[in-house]
């Protein structure tokens, strides 16, 4: 009877226990088909797919002013923009660089100035709060370069508080201690129309003529502190900042117009039609200004388009509106891609297919670019990060789309491919790791000069990049033995950066997460064991920063203290997402915090289709500028859940 009885039961659990497998089994799948439905409704019939693309309060507050500085007031727009900015205010009536930060002084300004200039009277409450907090920080003088600036072409504070950049820069030989050439992309596009503004000491219209001298503790005339001194080195620059001030008055006009004219040829070279100088809106809003200070006149067909490319990147809702930072298309639909892929590859692939079509049609090839200095005989095959941006491809888009392609197993993509693995292999440094845009871009020392309070100059190289590129150069090298000397080259430089705790720095992702996640996944691609201490150290550190729901979330603040490294307050899809990809790169598909992982995915996925993460997901400039990736938590949940289903699926 026991054993009659004993055996039913045996039975009766493994029919209990087939159930409940075939239940995950079958919320995984119904999960991974919703995502995957939603996800392909997203796509424009171009091909391509483009998410809304976030920065903090700057940019948006920087917009009104543009409109203040020009004397064009869109007054619906003006008011959106402020619904807006009001929405994001923190309870202390600061302003933070991303969700739930540290509060900011220079942030916190520029949306003081911009409020007040939609017509917020400054005995609001919430003026009130937000003034108190930029007095209690030293006020307005101690905010940071950029922001001076701006206050000084308003008549806010002199022009003596902020940093001596004259247009005759344009001048300087390369190999000058400091020069375009040494600095980033977007450092470039940036400084070259400031230098027209600050030389020429532009002055904003401000109709309305708002003022904020109640932000500053000393009167601005007054003020003897606008630059502390950081290192000898800075100490340095900032005395050679004094001199240039000084002697000014002794420029030759003739160099002063030579150095204006080149400034402005620059620009003109670079305007990239709807697209705007760089892809970026800083230098799109200030380039746009230097030209119109030049003479242009606003109907001049050039400067009717950059305006256009600077009010193509507005998001206008029904109540609100922002401005966002950049577009996004060839990496949202590089990932985009990838995702579809591990889903159902041969199912999406109609949709796959117009999304690479779309992506030849944007690949370079032999335009004009800033990287050429460098590598004047390397044949151009990179994607820029933009619909266009010809001038500045980017090294970390181009890996993934070249290898998406590569993944894809779609016909007539092997020369697009094999241009931009060949581009990849040329873009090395020396130490064998790769940049974002340019090649040893290595100047530390201009990160002393006292434009550079920021400390965001330079586009060094870094593990994410490099990994992005290893996973590329691995996957091609299969069939093509041509590109292993610089993937040799490109892991050793990996294995050096690799954080004693098993982590990696994730430089355009938060963050050590990220940076763990894109190393695995470029590990993988190439032949060294699982057992290799890369994989096992890093599959441990993701283990030991899982949280108890079994998700992974980690904060920016990691960027400013390791402590946080790999930690936050609650999980989020589009991290926990990254961290089990990066276990089942390390071969760990099977363990439990994998599988814990995918229950937190499954459990927080929304009724359609996607996720809801609320928190920033990358650094633009760490410590600086943040972003947030509405796509992120639209396409990396859904490659995680299709990757843990294949993975089981295996014999």
């Amino acid at each position: 009877m026991f054993t009659d009885t004993h055996t039913h039961k045996q039975s009766h659990d493994a029919v209990s226990s087939s159930t409940a497998i075939h239940s995950k089994a079958y919320d995984l799948n119904k999960a991974i088909s919703k995502a995957q439905e939603k996800l392909l409704s997203l796509q424009n019939e171009a091909g391509y797919w483009v998410f809304e693309l976030e920065a903090d309060c700057t940019i948006p507050s920087e917009y009104i002013m543009l409109m203040h500085y020009l004397g064009e007031i869109d007054e619906t727009l003006q008011a959106k923009i402020a619904v807006y900015l009001r929405s994001r205010q923190s309870e202390d009536g600061s302003y933070p660089l991303f969700t739930g930060g540290a509060a900011d002084l220079s942030c916190s300004v520029k949306v003081y100035y911009a409020l007040k200039m939609a017509g917020d009277s400054q005995d609001a409450p919430h003026m009130v709060r937000l003034r108190n907090y930029i007095l209690s920080q030293g006020g307005a003088a101690k905010a940071n370069v950029f922001t001076r600036i701006a206050l000084a072409i308003f008549e806010q504070l002199p022009w003596r508080g902020v940093p001596y950049i004259p247009v005759e820069i344009m001048l300087f030989p390369s190999w000058f201690p400091f020069h375009l050439d040494k600095v980033s992309y977007w450092s470039r596009t940036v400084m070259v129309p400031l230098f027209i503004l600050c030389t020429l000491k532009a002055t904003a219209v401000n109709p309305n003529k708002v003022s904020i001298l109640e932000l500053f503790v000393t009167h601005p005339d007054e003020e003897k502190h606008y630059f502390p001194e950081r290192t000898l080195l800075n100490k340095i620059f900032l005395g050679l900042d004094k001199l240039g001030h000084v002697t000014r008055p002794l420029i030759p006009k003739k160099m002063h117009d030579l150095a204006m004219q080149r400034a402005k040829d620059w620009i003109i070279e670079r305007l990239n039609g709807e697209d705007g100088l760089g892809g970026i809106y800083p230098a799109m809003a200030a380039a746009y200004q230097a030209l119109l200070l030049l003479g242009m006149p606003k109907d001049d067909p050039l400067l009717i388009t950059a305006k256009k490319a600077i009010d193509k990147l507005l998001v206008v809702n029904e109540h609100d509106a922002y401005c966002q930072p950049c577009l996004s298309p060839v990496w949202d639909t590089g990932l985009a891609a990838l995702a579809l892929q591990e889903s159902d590859k041969i199912g999406n692939n109609a949709s796959l297919t117009r999304a690479y079509d779309w992506l030849k049609s944007v690949q370079l090839s032999d335009e004009p670019g800033d990287w050429r200095i460098s590598k004047p005989d390397l044949a151009g095959g990179g994607w820029a990060f933009q619909f266009a941006n010809p001038h500045y491809p980017d090294v970390d888009d181009t890996a993934v789309v070249a290898f998406a392609m590569a993944e894809s197993n779609l016909p007539e993509l092997d020369e697009s491919i094999h241009r931009a693995t060949r581009w990849i292999v040329g873009m090395q440094s020396k130490n064998g790791g790769y940049g974002a845009f340019d090649v040893d871009n290595t100047y530390y020392y201009l990160n002393e000069i006292p434009f550079a309070d920021h400390g965001a100059l330079l586009d060094p190289p870094t593990s994410d990049v490099s990994a992005r590129c290893a996973m590329l150069m691995a996957r091609v090298a299969q069939d093509h033995d041509e590109y292993l000397p610089a993937l040799e080259r490109t892991i050793e430089y990996i294995r050096n950066e690799q954080e004693a705790d098993g982590s990696w720095f994730g430089r355009w992702g938060t963050n050590y997460i990220y940076g763990t996640w894109s190393s695995l996944l470029g590990l993988e691609q190439t032949s060294l064991p699982k057992t290799d201490p890369m994989y096992t150290k890093a599959a441990a550190w993701l283990k030991s920063v899982q949280r108890a729901d079994g998700g992974w979330g980690e904060d920016n603040y990691s960027y400013h203290d390791t402590d946080y490294s790999g930690k936050y307050k609650f999980s989020t899809a589009f991290q926990t997402a990254w961290a089990v990809l990066g276990l089942m790169a390390a071969g760990e598909a099977r363990s439990p915090e994998v599988k814990a992982g995918i229950d937190f995915i499954l459990r927080t996925q929304q009724a359609d289709g996607v996720w809801n993460d609320k928190c920033f997901t990358a650094p633009g400039f760490p410590k600086v500028f943040y972003l947030k990736y509405h796509g992120y938590d639209k396409f990396f949940p859904l490659w995680a859940l299709a990757r843990y289903r294949n993975e089981l699926n295996k014999k």
